[in-house]
C-alpha cells in the first residue's frame, strides 16, 4: 500500500479508500452486505494497509455508520490508527429540520453520527452535497464549530459545481473558518467533466481529490453489456447507474478491456490504474463486496500505464452532461 497526503493537508492516508456504503441493511439494496458478511472483507483492507474509510449518516439509515464504527474497533489497536470520514446532508428522518445544512441539522448529525460510529471524533467530515436553501455562510461557521469543538480533524464536500466550492472555499477564508481540504466527486473514465474546472480548482488550491463511483458503479469492469444486460447483482438493481451512463460508454470499457487484454490484468485493475495516476488524485473511494474487489484495488496502486496505454483509455470518451450532485 502507499499512502499520501490529502492534499496540501498534513492528514496522511492511504491510496485506497473503503467506501462503507456496501454495509448495512440487505432490505435497503440487495447488493449490501450485513455486519457478518463485511467483517471479512474489512479485515482484509486492513491486512492489506488500508488506513481510510468513508461512510455517511444515509447509508442504509445510519446501519452503516454502525457497522463502520465496530468493525474499526475491533480491528485497529488504536483511534489514531485509521482515517475515519463521513457526511451530513441527505435526509434522516421526516420532520423540516432532519436534512440539509443549516446550522441546526448539522450540529445535531454530527452527534448523531459520533453516537452511532462509536468515537468521539471523525477524522473527516464532509458535506454530501450542496444546500441551495441554507446560507453558505452559515453552513461553512457551524462546520467551523465542529472542528473547534473537536468532533471532526477536517471538512471536506462532495459532488457540486466549482463556483460553489470555490465561493464556500472563500467565505471560509475569509472569516477565518476552517476551510475544505478534500473534494469527494463522481469521477472515472466514463465520466470526466470534473477535469473542466472542479479538478483545476483543486489542484490550484491544494485540495485532496477523493473520487467516488471510480468504476462507473462497475461499468468499467464488464457488469453491464451494450443494449441493457447486467452480469451482477448490483447492475441489476441499481436504477442510478441506468441514467449516468449510456451504451455510448461502452467504448470506454472495451478500451479498457483492451489494455486489461495485453497485460493480462482484470480491467477494474486497469481502470483503477488510470484514475490513481491523475493529478490531484489522492484515493479513489472503493466499495468491495466481493474479497476480489478488494484485492483488485489493492493490486491497481502500484500500476503505472504507459503513455500509449493513457491515451488508449482516453480516446473513446465523449462529453455527458454534468451527473451526480443531486
Amino acid at each position: 500500500m502507499e499512502y499520501l497526503q490529502l492534499g496540501t493537508s498534513g492528514l496522511t492516508v492511504s491510496r485506497i479508500c473503503l467506501g462503507m456504503m456496501s454495509y448495512g441493511s440487505p432490505d435497503s439494496w440487495a447488493w449490501m452486505l450485513d455486519e457478518d458478511a463485511a467483517a471479512p472483507i474489512v479485515r482484509q483492507a486492513v491486512e492489506s494497509g488500508v488506513t481510510f474509510f468513508d461512510t455517511a449518516d444515509m447509508y442504509s439509515d445510519g446501519a452503516s455508520e454502525q457497522i463502520t464504527g465496530r468493525l474499526l474497533a475491533q480491528l485497529f489497536p488504536r483511534r489514531d490508527d485509521y482515517v475515519l470520514a463521513t457526511k451530513v446532508y441527505f435526509p434522516m428522518g421526516s420532520g423540516p429540520n432532519d436534512k440539509g445544512l443549516s446550522r441546526k441539522h448539522i450540529m445535531s448529525a454530527i452527534d448523531a453520527s459520533l453516537d452511532r460510529l462509536g468515537v468521539d471524533h471523525v477524522d473527516l467530515y464532509q458535506i454530501h452535497r450542496w444546500d441551495n436553501e441554507t446560507p453558505i455562510e452559515e453552513t461553512m461557521n457551524a462546520l467551523h464549530d465542529v472542528v473547534a469543538a473537536g468532533k471532526a480533524r477536517y471538512i471536506g464536500a462532495s459532488s457540486m459545481f466549482a463556483w460553489q466550492f470555490a465561493k464556500a472555499q472563500h467565505v471560509a477564508e475569509t472569516h477565518g473558518w476552517t476551510k475544505f481540504i478534500s473534494m469527494q466527486n463522481h469521477y472515472n473514465l466514463a465520466y470526466r467533466e470534473e477535469e473542466r474546472e472542479m479538478i483545476p480548482l483543486c489542484r490550484d488550491q491544494g485540495v485532496g481529490i477523493i473520487p467516488w463511483s471510480p468504476l462507473a458503479r462497475g461499468l468499467l469492469t464488464g457488469s453491464r453489456e451494450r443494449g441493457g444486460g447486467q452480469t451482477t447483482v448490483r447492475s441489476g438493481t441499481d436504477p442510478i447507474a441506468d441514467t449516468m451512463y449510456t451504451d455510448d460508454d461502452f467504448d470506454v470499457v472495451d478500451a479498457v478491456r483492451k489494455v486489461a487484454a495485453e497485460r493480462d490484468l482484470p480491467p477494474a485493475q486497469i481502470a483503477l490504474a488510470w484514475l490513481l495516476g491523475r493529478p490531484g488524485v489522492t484515493a479513489p473511494i472503493i466499495g468491495a463486496t466481493k474479497t476480489k474487489h478488494l484485492e483488485d484495488a489493492v493490486a491497481a496502486v502500484p500500476i503505472r500505464l504507459s503513455e500509449r496505454e493513457i491515451a488508449t483509455l482516453q480516446a473513446p470518451y465523449r462529453p455527458h452532461p454534468v451527473l451526480g450532485h443531486q
